[in-house]
């Protein structure tokens, strides 16, 4: 572990440093063969692997798989910089992606680098798509945005939250079941994962299909909101079939 009292010699490169200077060198003539044919996109698949890893260690593991699996999934974002560094037309590396992200970091929290006062988390929470509107203007619909590769569980959940932000779904609305724990949820999803299987029926696709269909009228929603130039607390309800 690193001493927080111990100063680091200004004369000697970070391990982040000789991180990087190891990828460029793997990729560089003379190095590593299948580090140099490497693309962004045959990259994609090991993206997605040693993140579903770090999740992984997160959930169930100790300090250790902690520390490789980070590493794993930092070792990905240095790769693809140094992709990036050496294609015509890309033209950034592993400072620019660094740079990028602490300007939107600090434009994202003026409660902390500005004037602007929020003084819980929840006040941060209702504030961020307001910042997230103004850094990027030419966003038009709140589902602008949300990654539809997620996991058809994982982008439900956002579609949902993204709709309840605007009054377009009812946060606190009710549901036909009675869940009041992640304990009595779990087996209900796997109950209807099995029913599904059991059945021939792929539960992926369903949902994917069913999101597709609320995101369409979620869209809808909000085209004849803009024109009645209403307000979102004016904006209709869409409900479920109970």
């Amino acid at each position: 572990m690193t001493n927080p009292d111990v100063q680091p010699d200004a004369a000697q490169p970070s391990q982040l440093d000789l991180l990087i200077e190891t990828v460029a060198r793997l990729r560089a003539p003379g190095g590593c063969p299948w580090d140099a044919d490497q693309t962004h996109e045959s990259l994609v698949q090991y993206l997605v692997e040693e993140s579903h890893e770090l999740i992984d260690a997160i959930e169930a593991g100790g300090r250790e798989e902690m520390i490789e699996e980070l590493g794993d999934v930092l070792y990905q974002v240095i790769f693809h910089a140094d992709i990036a560094a050496q294609t015509r037309g890309e033209d950034f590396d592993i400072q620019d992606v660094a740079a990028h992200m602490n300007a939107k970091m600090v434009g994202r929290h003026p409660h902390v680098f500005g004037d602007l006062v929020l003084d819980t988390a929840d006040d941060v929470v209702a504030a961020w798509d307001d910042f997230k509107a103004a850094e990027k203007p030419h966003r038009t619909s709140v589902l602008d945005g949300i990654p539809q590769g997620m996991p058809a569980l994982a982008l439900a959940d956002k579609v949902l939250g993204r709709a309840q932000k605007i009054g377009l779904l009812e946060a606190d609305g009710g549901s036909p079941l009675a869940i009041s724990s992640e304990d009595e949820l779990g087996p209900i999803l796997l109950a209807i994962v099995s029913a599904a299987k059991a059945q021939g029926l792929d539960s992926e696709r369903a949902l994917r299909s069913a999101l597709r269909d609320l995101q369409d009228e979620i869209r809808a929603a909000e085209a004849e909101q803009a024109e009645r130039g209403a307000d979102s607390a004016d904006a209709g309800i869409i409900g479920f079939p109970t």
